[in-house]
Parts: structure tokens; C-alpha cells; sequence
């Protein structure tokens, strides 16, 4: 090819690629940060209204730093994968309180700090800092696997090493933040994972997937494994001003950090019932299941209406949680499935 894959890649990029993202207006190491790890498995059209919400609560990295855990999980709350939040938070208050409210500008200060990994220190170096520095998120593996027709799965480590190797050779030296910028946009608008544009990519002419006719095979696929089924049940009380009884989940582990129903083993509401001194009437809520990442949690809700005093909790780290005048705490996404199925009944 007489241009380059970067040349043609930004020449496409100039005409058709995406310019007026929130994250794309007044760059900022902090905005590109915070930009990276919402998108981290997250769709560009579901993280936009986040991100809108949280620049506008916390524009710099010092208000972030400042706020309580609560805040910012509120502001999380839908997202998903919390410990992306949490970490949020814990790297705002090192890069105020260790960086003088600067960013790092090395890789490797980056990568130190929490939840940020090779790929988003590379995007913050190249798109806010102007830095050679290559990025490898879960786009743009699909597009180098299939350009260069890289065999099996991304997630192990050699076919890592190989993805790398690659998305160093083809980063440019000149316009490195549009072209991080352009790789990211193709793999996510055209080169995607089910249905590629292939005969309109600007890459397609030396792509090995298009040419062999072979797109669909890369990149390798996850090895499938079986997902266990795990089941709770969670206790919704709720007292005679209509609040519920929530309590704060552990730092560390699921959900960790946020506000959720008392659980138990089914069968053995009875007891929990008796450890937080809550009587009344109880009724079954309609069962769900909620997908993690490596199980499945089968969740039975059973309400209660109670006459538990509002003022007198008897627990550390629990609250009555008001329907009408809500709390800003982060709730887990079953709280907000079952306070809907409250509200609609």
C-alpha cells in the first residue's frame, strides 16, 4: 500500500470518525481518565449520560478526591462494575494528595495507580498529554486481530503479546492522539463485532481477516465455561413512613461499598428477622436472576411491612432509605429492580 494503515486511518478518521464526544472537548488528563474507565465494558451511548452527570458533579480531579464514597457510587449507580468507581475514587485523592492534583506523565506512574492499566495510561499519555503511546482496548484488539489475522482468544497472554507488538508498530509518531482517537472509532462504529463495514474500512485492502474471508473467526473467542448458579435471598423491610432497611455492603468483595437488602440463605428469613428485631407481615416478590461476570445469582425478595423505628436501627452502617426524597448512596442494581417492581405495584 503506497499510505501507511496510520495514514489511511486518520485520513478516514478526518472525514467520518467522531469529533463531538463529551471526552473530546476540552481535553484534560482528568476527563480522558474518567472517559476510559467508563468505557471500560461499557457502551459509548450508556456511558455519555454518566459521564455528562459526573464532570458536571466533580469538573477536576481535586472536587473527586474530596467527595465521600457514598457520592460517587450514587453517581455510578446503573454502570455496573462498581470497583471501576472505587477506584476512581482512591486514584483522585493519591493524584491530589501525592501529584499535587497533577497527573502522572510516565507509563509506568501510571500504571500504579489504581484501575488504571496499560491501555487507559496509554490513552491518557496519548490523547491528553500529547505522548507516543500506544493503546490496546477491546476495539482496537479486534481490529489488529483481524488485520493481522492474530489467532485465539485476546485474553491470553501471548496472543496479548502479539496484539501489543502490533499496536505499537502502527502508532504513528505524528498525530498519535487522533490516531488513538481513529483506532478506537473503527473498532467501534465499523469494525465491529457482529456485521463489520468491511468493503468501507480504509483498512480492509491488507486487512488478512477480509481478504482470506475470514473475519468472523477473529478475534478467538473466550473458551466457554458453564457458569455456576448461586441463589440469596434478600430481605426488603420497609416501615410504616414506606422507607427500607438498607445496609452497606463490605468495602472489599461484590458490590462492594454499596447499599443493599440484608441477605440470607432461603429458608432462613426466620432468623435474620429475629438478629435485626423486624416483625411483620411477609409477601414474596417476584424472583430474578442477576448475571455476574463468572456466576449467576438467583435472588428471591421477600418483603415485609414493619413498625420498626425509623430513629432506632440497632445496626452499624444501615439505613432507612426514603422511596420519595432518595438518599445520593450508591445502590446495588437488584435494590433498584426491586424498588421498581414496589413503585409499579
Amino acid at each position: 500500500m503506497s499510505d501507511t494503515f496510520s495514514e489511511r486511518l486518520l485520513s478516514w478518521f478526518d472525514q467520518h470518525g467522531r469529533h463531538h464526544l463529551p471526552w473530546q472537548q476540552d481535553i484534560t488528563p482528568y476527563r480522558v481518565w474518567v472517559s476510559e474507565i467508563m468505557l471500560q465494558q461499557t457502551q459509548v451511548a450508556t456511558v455519555i449520560p454518566y459521564y455528562e452527570r459526573f464532570l458536571a458533579r466533580f469538573p477536576i480531579v481535586n472536587t473527586l478526591a474530596q467527595a465521600n464514597q457514598d457520592e460517587v457510587l450514587h453517581l455510578w449507580t446503573g454502570l455496573g462494575y462498581y470497583a471501576r468507581g472505587r477506584n476512581l475514587h482512591k486514584t483522585a485523592k493519591i493524584i491530589s494528595e501525592q501529584f499535587n492534583g497533577e497527573f502522572p506523565e510516565t507509563q509506568q506512574e501510571l500504571e500504579s495507580l489504581p484501575g488504571i492499566g496499560r491501555s487507559t495510561a496509554g490513552a491518557i499519555r496519548a490523547i491528553a498529554m500529547q505522548q507516543h503511546a500506544a493503546i490496546l482496548d477491546g476495539n482496537v484488539k479486534r481490529v489488529l486481530a483481524r488485520h493481522g489475522a492474530v489467532a485465539g482468544w485476546p485474553g491470553q497472554p501471548a496472543v496479548a503479546k502479539q496484539l501489543w507488538s502490533k499496536a505499537e508498530s502502527l502508532t504513528p509518531e505524528s498525530r498519535t492522539a487522533e490516531y488513538t482517537q481513529a483506532i478506537m472509532d473503527l473498532g467501534a462504529t465499523m469494525c465491529v463485532r457482529r456485521r463489520p463495514q468491511c468493503p468501507d474500512c480504509p483498512v480492509a485492502a491488507d486487512c488478512t481477516a477480509f481478504t482470506e474471508n475470514l473475519v468472523d473467526q477473529y478475534p478467538g473467542k473466550k473458551p466457554k465455561k458453564d457458569k455456576p448458579v448461586k441463589s440469596t435471598c434478600m430481605l426488603v423491610a420497609q416501615n410504616a413512613a414506606g422507607e427500607l432497611f438498607l445496609k452497606r455492603r463490605p468495602t472489599n468483595g461484590l458490590w462492594g461499598g454499596l447499599w443493599s437488602f440484608p441477605e440470607c440463605e432461603p429458608g432462613d428469613v426466620p432468623n435474620m428477622l429475629d438478629q435485626l428485631s423486624i416483625s411483620g407481615e411477609l409477601k414474596d416478590l417476584p424472583a430474578f436472576r442477576h448475571t455476574f461476570t463468572h456466576f449467576h445469582l438467583d435472588i428471591t425478595p421477600v418483603h415485609v411491612t414493619c413498625e420498626s423505628d425509623r430513629d432506632n436501627l440497632g445496626e452499624p452502617e444501615a439505613l432507612w432509605y426514603s422511596i420519595e426524597s432518595p438518599q445520593s448512596i450508591g445502590l446495588t442494581r437488584p435494590v433498584t429492580k426491586i424498588i421498581d417492581t414496589l413503585t409499579k405495584n
